[in-house]
């Protein structure tokens, strides 16, 4: 088993550290935020991210996972370095490297000469490549593939582990990129190792396809109400084609979250600056922008003038299974509504705090008190088992406008309501 090293204990880093510690392997994780380091060295994880915190306590359990403050503890005798620091985006839309760029120049000096350092940062192609040629150390790509809510298991049984060292299909590197890719052996999935350049567009690539497909499925939702379709019998047509599958098509409020926001733009920026025409990437991002407008439209369309209504937001999160609020299509929606003159109360299950414009009650049903209307933006399921006849009982108005196809229609119309879905027939 190796012995690992991973710089920084964010979303990314701490799921590599824990899950690796899982697999066999020893691990120090490390970070500057001496809060972070201290809490999670008690197991204490702030994440709302299923079975984390119970592979975290696994892990200091068992000796193979620590914590450490600072990065150098964990770049001295280790095999392999992990490089797991925000890209955050930058004023022009490229992802600012700058943590990355810090944590490299630290690890030039400390780490042994046969320590891999690996990127798994979202980085852009050509980056790997650029800092091999700087840093007297094998350094090698691979990209990460989780998701918020499934982690743990996107990185335990995950679909595919892509590696990448610098030179053409990694023939400089390659030695290194397979040992990275055999630290993945206790998870059974498939290994493409491959140059660095093409492991890092790897992911830019994936995530920006599954943008591509939101986006198509939100315009095609409001083509199947202009023509009185169901964007739900449309899409369940489309997912039986082997070809397209059903995976991305549900349409709803906007994407958002901590990725696709900013690979989109980063990929965008990395196209123009090489003189690559992209409309359809650029159109994915128009299109993601103008949906929250959408879905204003929508609300004022049920409710009318918006200054002074009172509007009940269920679901603040970008996502249901997840406390992220980074770029939520919710709060996008929220702030529109607020800028025509809405005041807004809200609930979410992982949200306790007021979000801008949005003031947080402790239910969905306090949140809906003397409500004008209420909107579904995010897509908990405990939305669908609400008591709806009690609901109306406490609301003004009888208008809810679902922009995710969560509730049951039934239900909700037999209560009274008059119910607004994204592109279905209204009940």
């Amino acid at each position: 088993m190796a012995r690992i090293g991973v710089i920084g204990a964010g979303y990314v880093g701490l799921t590599t550290a824990a899950c690796f510690a899982r697999l066999g392997h020893t691990v120090v994780c490390a970070d500057v935020d001496e809060a972070k380091v201290s809490a999670l060295s008690r197991a204490s994880v702030g994440a709302h991210e299923p079975r984390l915190a119970e592979l975290v306590a696994e892990g200091l359990g068992t000796g193979r996972l620590r914590f450490v403050l600072g990065n150098r503890a964990a770049l001295a005798d280790v095999d392999f370095v992990f490089v797991c620091v925000p890209t955050p985006t930058g004023p022009d839309g490229a992802a600012d490297l700058t943590f990355v760029d810090a944590v490299l120049d630290e690890a030039r000096g400390t780490v042994g000469p046969d320590c891999v350092i690996v990127i798994k940062s979202t980085v852009p192609a050509g980056t790997t490549e650029r800092v091999a040629a700087v840093i007297d150390r094998p350094v090698v790509s691979n990209p990460e593939f989780l998701r918020e809510g499934h982690a743990v298991d996107d990185f335990l049984r995950p679909q595919r582990v892509v590696v990448g060292a610098p030179g053409p299909r990694g023939a400089a590197g390659r030695e290194a990129a397979v040992r990275v890719a055999e630290l993945y052996a206790g998870t059974g999935a498939p290994a493409i190792v491959t140059d660095s350049a093409s492991a890092e567009l790897v992911k830019y690539a994936s995530n920006c396809f599954l943008a591509m497909k939101l986006s198509y499925v939100n315009s095609l939702a409001e083509l199947c109400e202009r023509v009185g379709a169901d964007v739900s019998d449309v899409t369940e047509g489309m997912s039986l084609d082997d070809r397209i599958g059903g995976a991305f098509l549900s349409p709803g409020p906007g994407w958002g979250g901590s990725c696709f926001p900013k690979d989109t733009r980063a990929l965008l920026s990395t196209a123009e600056s090489l003189d690559v025409d992209f409309p359809l990437l650029r159109a994915t991002i128009d299109t993601n922008h103008a949906q929250a407008h959408r879905v204003v439209g929508l609300v004022r369309d049920a409710v009318g003038p918006l200054r002074g209504a009172r509007l009940a937001l269920l679901g603040l999160t970008f996502k249901a299974g997840t406390d992220d609020l980074r770029d939520s299509p919710a709060l996008a929606t929220a702030t529109l509504l607020a800028a025509e003159g809405a005041v807004l109360t809200g609930y979410d299950p992982c949200v306790s705090a007021d979000c801008g414009p949005v003031r947080v009650l402790p239910s969905a049903e306090e949140a809906a008190r003397d409500a004008d209307a209420l909107v579904i933006l995010t897509e908990w399921p405990e939305f669908a088992d609400l008591d709806w006849e009690d609901m109306a009982s406490t609301m003004t108005g009888r208008s809810v406008v679902d922009t995710r196809n969560l509730l049951p229609p039934a239900k909700v119309t037999e209560a009274g309501f008059h119910l607004v879905p994204l592109g279905r027939p209204t009940p």
